[in-house]
Formats: structure tokens, C-alpha cells, sequence
């Protein structure tokens, strides 16, 4: 299995790095994963115009990267438990997530994912986000392996 994980941001080596990099560690027993963080020069410009055209900027860097089966972390999203969760990685080859920029995302993306996927109804940054979903990644796993860590 792949799992495909798209966030906009800046890529920075810190502490949440570090968390993530161990993170994919664990997970890379269970499954090839890859974690590309997208920002550019039409982002940045974007974002500072206004929420719509950042919108729109997400939405043409994301549409070309939809796979197989696609997850986006939307705060309007469907709360699920770890089970639940665990049940989106089932009898699939791939499967690709997408935390959106800091004005989520365009109705028109989120139209074209599978599921829309809310980790909490907190607002939390970015790398705490990425950070949740990596351990529910890795939880998963355990738990369709019957590994002890989901106890």
C-alpha cells in the first residue's frame, strides 16, 4: 500500500519534523508513505490577496495529485474514531490525504475527494494536524494488525 500525504506549507527541519520523520518510520513497517509539503511563489501571492484566490490557488496545486482514493482533512469533515478510521486503509492500493492552506479548501476540490475527513472540531496549525493524522495513520495500522499500540 501507498499513502500519499499533500499539505500546503513551507517545509521546515524543527521538533514537528522530527516527530513526523519517526512517525514515518513506524509507519514505513506497514506501508510505503510519502509526505510532500507544497508552497510557490503563486500561493504566497495568492494568500495575501484574499481567501477565494487562495482557494483557487490550493485547488490547481492539489487536482493534479488526486489518486486512487482521496482523504481531505476538512474542519466541516466526518468525526471518526480510530476504527473507523482504520477502515479507509482497507482492500486499497493507495490512498491520498490533503491538508489544505490556511483557508481550506474550494467546495470544487472537496467535491472531487472520496471522503472529507475532520480530526477534531478544534482548529489546530498545520503541523499539529499533520502530526494527528500521522499517529492516526500509524494507529491504524496497529489496528488492523492486532498490534498492542491501540490499547
Amino acid at each position: 500500500m501507498t499513502i500519499k500525504i499533500y499539505t500546503i506549507e513551507k517545509l521546515k527541519k524543527d521538533n514537528f519534523y522530527d516527530i513526523i520523520l519517526d512517525y514515518k518510520k513506524m509507519i514505513s513497517k506497514f506501508a510505503k508513505i510519502e509526505d510532500r509539503a507544497i508552497f510557490s511563489k503563486d500561493i504566497a501571492k495568492a494568500q495575501s490577496i484574499g481567501e477565494a484566490e487562495a482557494k483557487r490557488a490550493y485547488t490547481k496545486a492539489f487536482l493534479p495529485l488526486l489518486g486512487d482514493f482521496n482523504v481531505a482533512l476538512d474542519v466541516k469533515g466526518k468525526e471518526l474514531d480510530s476504527f473507523q478510521f482504520s477502515e479507509l486503509f482497507k482492500d486499497r492500493a493507495s490512498l491520498s490525504f490533503f491538508i489544505g492552506g490556511a483557508y481550506g479548501f474550494e467546495d470544487e476540490f472537496l467535491r472531487k475527494c472520496d471522503i472529507k475527513v475532520s480530526l477534531s472540531r478544534l482548529t489546530m496549525g498545520h503541523k499539529i494536524a499533520k502530526i494527528v493524522l500521522f499517529e492516526q495513520i500509524y494507529r491504524a495500522f496497529t489496528i488492523l494488525n492486532n498490534h498492542p499500540y491501540h490499547k
